[in-house]
Protein backbone atom coordinates (compact mmCIF):
# COMPACT_ATOMS: atom_id res chain seq x y z
CA UNK A 1 0.00 0.00 0.00
CA UNK A 2 1.33 3.42 -0.98
CA UNK A 3 1.38 6.43 1.35
CA UNK A 4 -1.37 8.35 -0.45
CA UNK A 5 -3.56 5.26 -0.49
CA UNK A 6 -3.02 4.75 3.24
CA UNK A 7 -3.89 8.35 4.07
CA UNK A 8 -6.98 8.21 1.87
CA UNK A 9 -8.08 5.00 3.59
CA UNK A 10 -7.99 6.70 7.01
CA UNK A 11 -10.30 9.61 6.15
CA UNK A 12 -13.58 8.13 7.37
CA UNK A 13 -12.84 7.38 11.02
CA UNK A 14 -15.17 8.67 13.72
CA UNK A 15 -13.66 11.07 16.27
CA UNK A 16 -14.40 11.71 19.95
CA UNK A 17 -18.04 12.35 20.81
CA UNK A 18 -17.18 14.30 23.96
CA UNK A 19 -13.40 14.79 24.18
CA UNK A 20 -11.95 15.09 27.68
CA UNK A 21 -9.42 17.87 28.23
CA UNK A 22 -8.20 16.13 31.40
CA UNK A 23 -6.90 13.38 29.11
CA UNK A 24 -5.82 15.86 26.39
CA UNK A 25 -7.89 13.99 23.84
CA UNK A 26 -7.12 15.17 20.32
CA UNK A 27 -7.52 13.00 17.24
CA UNK A 28 -4.39 12.15 15.30
CA UNK A 29 -5.07 13.30 11.75
CA UNK A 30 -5.02 10.85 8.82
CA UNK A 31 -2.12 12.88 7.39
CA UNK A 32 0.04 12.37 10.48
CA UNK A 33 -1.05 8.80 11.17
CA UNK A 34 -0.33 7.70 7.62
CA UNK A 35 3.15 9.21 7.64
CA UNK A 36 4.00 7.81 11.04
CA UNK A 37 3.02 4.25 10.23
CA UNK A 38 4.21 4.29 6.62
CA UNK A 39 7.66 5.43 7.72
CA UNK A 40 7.87 2.79 10.45
CA UNK A 41 6.79 0.22 7.87
CA UNK A 42 8.73 1.18 4.76
CA UNK A 43 11.95 2.61 6.21
CA UNK A 44 12.47 0.52 9.36
CA UNK A 45 10.42 -2.63 8.72
CA UNK A 46 8.80 -2.28 12.15
CA UNK A 47 5.14 -2.92 11.22
CA UNK A 48 4.56 -5.75 8.75
CA UNK A 49 4.35 -9.15 10.48
CA UNK A 50 5.09 -7.47 13.83
CA UNK A 51 3.20 -7.28 17.12
CA UNK A 52 2.26 -3.61 17.42
CA UNK A 53 0.73 -1.75 20.38
CA UNK A 54 -0.79 1.71 20.51
CA UNK A 55 -0.53 3.40 23.91
CA UNK A 56 -3.33 5.90 24.45
CA UNK A 57 -5.08 4.73 21.30
CA UNK A 58 -7.92 7.24 21.35
CA UNK A 59 -10.12 6.56 18.33
CA UNK A 60 -7.82 3.85 17.01
CA UNK A 61 -6.36 5.43 13.90
CA UNK A 62 -2.78 4.23 14.50
CA UNK A 63 -3.95 0.66 15.09
CA UNK A 64 -6.02 0.71 11.92
CA UNK A 65 -3.10 2.08 9.90
CA UNK A 66 -0.88 -0.64 11.35
CA UNK A 67 -3.39 -3.29 10.32
CA UNK A 68 -3.63 -1.91 6.80
CA UNK A 69 0.15 -2.28 6.59
CA UNK A 70 -0.19 -5.95 7.54
CA UNK A 71 0.94 -6.07 11.14
CA UNK A 72 0.67 -9.54 12.65
CA UNK A 73 -1.22 -8.53 15.79
CA UNK A 74 -2.41 -5.23 17.25
CA UNK A 75 -3.16 -4.16 20.79
CA UNK A 76 -4.78 -0.80 21.60
CA UNK A 77 -4.67 0.59 25.15
CA UNK A 78 -6.55 3.52 26.62
CA UNK A 79 -7.68 4.65 30.05
CA UNK A 80 -10.99 5.94 28.67
CA UNK A 81 -13.70 3.34 28.03
CA UNK A 82 -15.68 5.67 25.75
CA UNK A 83 -12.60 6.16 23.56
CA UNK A 84 -12.10 2.41 23.33
CA UNK A 85 -15.71 1.96 22.24
CA UNK A 86 -15.19 4.48 19.41
CA UNK A 87 -11.93 2.78 18.44
CA UNK A 88 -13.66 -0.60 18.46
CA UNK A 89 -16.42 0.71 16.20
CA UNK A 90 -13.87 2.25 13.83
CA UNK A 91 -11.92 -1.01 13.64
CA UNK A 92 -15.14 -2.94 13.02
CA UNK A 93 -15.99 -0.63 10.13
CA UNK A 94 -12.55 -1.29 8.63
CA UNK A 95 -12.85 -5.01 9.35
CA UNK A 96 -9.51 -5.11 11.15
CA UNK A 97 -8.78 -7.10 14.28
CA UNK A 98 -7.42 -5.32 17.36
CA UNK A 99 -7.18 -6.45 20.97
CA UNK A 100 -8.57 -3.57 23.07
CA UNK A 101 -7.34 -3.07 26.62
CA UNK A 102 -8.74 -0.68 29.23
CA UNK A 103 -5.59 0.30 31.10
CA UNK A 104 -3.78 3.11 32.87
CA UNK A 105 -0.33 3.65 31.37
CA UNK A 106 0.93 4.33 34.90
CA UNK A 107 -0.11 0.88 36.07
CA UNK A 108 2.41 -1.91 36.61
CA UNK A 109 -0.09 -4.29 35.00
CA UNK A 110 1.31 -3.28 31.61
CA UNK A 111 4.49 -5.21 32.35
CA UNK A 112 2.63 -8.43 31.54
CA UNK A 113 3.27 -7.51 27.88
CA UNK A 114 6.99 -6.89 28.33
CA UNK A 115 8.99 -8.63 25.59
CA UNK A 116 5.74 -9.60 23.84
CA UNK A 117 5.36 -6.42 21.78
CA UNK A 118 7.77 -5.59 18.96
CA UNK A 119 6.77 -2.03 18.17
CA UNK A 120 4.84 0.65 20.06
CA UNK A 121 3.31 3.60 18.23
CA UNK A 122 1.68 6.48 20.06
CA UNK A 123 0.57 10.07 20.13
CA UNK A 124 0.73 10.59 23.90
CA UNK A 125 -0.77 13.52 25.82
CA UNK A 126 1.70 16.41 25.74
CA UNK A 127 1.31 16.99 29.46
CA UNK A 128 0.74 20.72 29.06
CA UNK A 129 -2.75 21.11 30.54
CA UNK A 130 -3.45 18.92 33.54
CA UNK A 131 -1.10 15.97 33.98
CA UNK A 132 2.40 17.41 33.81
CA UNK A 133 5.02 14.96 32.64
CA UNK A 134 2.55 12.36 31.39
CA UNK A 135 4.31 12.36 28.00
CA UNK A 136 7.50 11.10 29.66
CA UNK A 137 5.58 8.48 31.63
CA UNK A 138 4.12 7.16 28.36
CA UNK A 139 7.55 7.13 26.73
CA UNK A 140 9.37 5.42 29.58
CA UNK A 141 6.72 2.71 29.91
CA UNK A 142 6.73 2.09 26.16
CA UNK A 143 10.51 1.76 26.12
CA UNK A 144 10.37 -0.73 28.97
CA UNK A 145 7.88 -2.93 27.14
CA UNK A 146 8.75 -2.78 23.42
CA UNK A 147 11.41 -5.20 22.24
CA UNK A 148 12.44 -3.25 19.14
CA UNK A 149 11.25 0.32 18.80
CA UNK A 150 8.92 3.09 19.92
CA UNK A 151 7.47 5.73 17.60
CA UNK A 152 6.04 8.82 19.26
CA UNK A 153 4.96 12.42 18.68
CA UNK A 154 6.17 15.14 21.05
CA UNK A 155 6.00 18.91 21.09
CA UNK A 156 9.09 20.35 19.42
CA UNK A 157 9.56 22.66 22.39
CA UNK A 158 10.40 19.60 24.51
CA UNK A 159 13.01 18.26 22.07
CA UNK A 160 16.12 18.84 24.15
CA UNK A 161 14.50 17.46 27.27
CA UNK A 162 13.50 14.29 25.42
CA UNK A 163 16.99 13.86 24.02
CA UNK A 164 18.40 14.24 27.51
CA UNK A 165 16.02 11.62 28.91
CA UNK A 166 16.81 9.21 26.07
CA UNK A 167 20.49 9.47 26.87
CA UNK A 168 19.73 8.96 30.56
CA UNK A 169 17.67 5.86 29.71
CA UNK A 170 20.39 4.52 27.41
CA UNK A 171 18.24 4.47 24.27
CA UNK A 172 18.87 5.79 20.80
CA UNK A 173 16.51 8.49 19.60
CA UNK A 174 16.11 9.87 16.12
CA UNK A 175 13.92 12.71 14.94
CA UNK A 176 12.43 11.28 11.79
CA UNK A 177 10.43 14.37 10.87
CA UNK A 178 9.28 17.76 12.06
CA UNK A 179 5.51 18.00 11.63
CA UNK A 180 2.49 20.21 12.22
CA UNK A 181 -0.28 18.91 14.46
CA UNK A 182 -3.55 20.59 13.50
CA UNK A 183 -5.65 21.19 16.62
CA UNK A 184 -9.23 22.20 15.76
CA UNK A 185 -11.53 24.18 18.03
CA UNK A 186 -12.68 21.45 20.43
CA UNK A 187 -12.73 22.93 23.93
CA UNK A 188 -14.24 26.04 25.47
CA UNK A 189 -10.87 27.70 26.03
CA UNK A 190 -10.00 27.47 22.32
CA UNK A 191 -10.20 30.90 20.70
CA UNK A 192 -9.25 29.99 17.11
CA UNK A 193 -10.82 27.61 14.60
CA UNK A 194 -7.56 25.70 14.43
CA UNK A 195 -3.97 25.95 15.63
CA UNK A 196 -0.88 24.26 14.25
CA UNK A 197 1.42 22.86 16.92
CA UNK A 198 5.00 22.02 15.98
CA UNK A 199 5.76 18.40 16.83
CA UNK A 200 8.70 16.04 16.39
CA UNK A 201 8.19 12.50 15.20
CA UNK A 202 10.68 10.35 17.12
CA UNK A 203 11.91 6.80 16.74
CA UNK A 204 13.43 5.31 19.89
CA UNK A 205 15.32 2.03 20.00
CA UNK A 206 17.25 0.20 22.67
CA UNK A 207 20.99 0.33 22.16
CA UNK A 208 21.49 -3.24 23.22
CA UNK A 209 19.04 -4.44 20.56
CA UNK A 210 21.18 -3.22 17.68
CA UNK A 211 23.07 -5.73 15.58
Amino acid sequence: MRLKELESSLQDLSGFDEPKITLEQYCTTPHLAARMLYTAHSVYDDIESKVVADFGCGCGILSIASNLLESEFNMALDIDLSALKIAQKNCSNYEVEVDFVLADIKSDSLYQWKNKVDTIVMNPPFGTKTDKGIDMIFLKKALEIATTSVYSLHKSSTREHIKKKAKEWNVDCEIIAEMKFDVPMMYKFHKKKSVDIEVDFFRFSKKESRN
